[in-house]
């Protein structure tokens, strides 16, 4: 309830360009969503999408397997209206990525800057369960959190910071790192934040 309460105060008091996170176009996904092989036919969840606008770019792209978890009703609100009549296209899930739901098998797991306020063993096993849950055998997560040289701290909690070699080690054996990138992400006033992108496949 305290994750619910406090990013639904962010996304009512906040327009989309007042934080950090803001991506016009969220390019370094998209090229990592590619690499992975996805397709039009590719059933992809956006965890902690927010009204992050990857769900607005891959309905365009004809994908009708779609979707988009986060703690805040509040932002996914935001997205249902700013994507109008396509909104129809995902599945809403409001919920902690770390408590109770379910979703059928997916291709794809993509989370931008989730894992990383996960900052407690509990929470990670959580995450982890619903991530071998969810995630199909051969199928690629793609999770982006701050790199060693990153934040502390975010919207004002604290953050566990990784490179790729933590995060795969993080996840467990059953995840091969497949590609890695670092990206310097500029926010809407300025500044820069240094994240880590990895891409990992799922063993069979």
């Amino acid at each position: 309830m305290e994750r619910h309460r406090h990013w639904n105060q962010v996304y009512t008091t906040k327009g989309e360009r007042d934080v950090s996170w803001f991506e016009a176009l969220p390019e370094i996904s998209l090229e990592m969503l590619d690499a992975a092989g996805m397709t039009a036919h590719s059933c992809v969840l956006d965890v902690g999408g927010g009204d992050s606008h990857l769900v607005d770019a891959l309905a365009a792209r004809g994908l009708d397997c779609l979707a988009v978890l986060d703690v805040s009703g509040a932002a996914l609100e935001r997205a249902r209206t700013r994507m109008g009549p396509t909104a129809g296209v995902p599945v809403w899930i409001e919920a902690d990525v770390t408590g109770d739901w379910t979703l059928k098998p997916m291709d794809i797991w993509h989370d931008r800057a989730v894992f990383h306020f996960l900052t407690t063993p509990e929470d990670r096993a959580h995450y982890k369960r619903h991530l071998l849950d969810t995630l199909k055998p051969g199928g690629a997560a793609i999770v982006a959190t701050f790199a060693p040289d990153g934040p502390e701290t975010c919207s004002g909690l604290p953050v566990q910071r990784y490179s790729p070699e933590q995060l795969v080690a993080e996840l467990g054996s059953l995840f091969e790192l497949c590609d890695a990138r670092m990206h310097v992400h500029t926010t809407p006033w300025g500044s820069t934040q240094s994240f880590q992108y990895s891409r990992l496949q799922r063993r069979d």
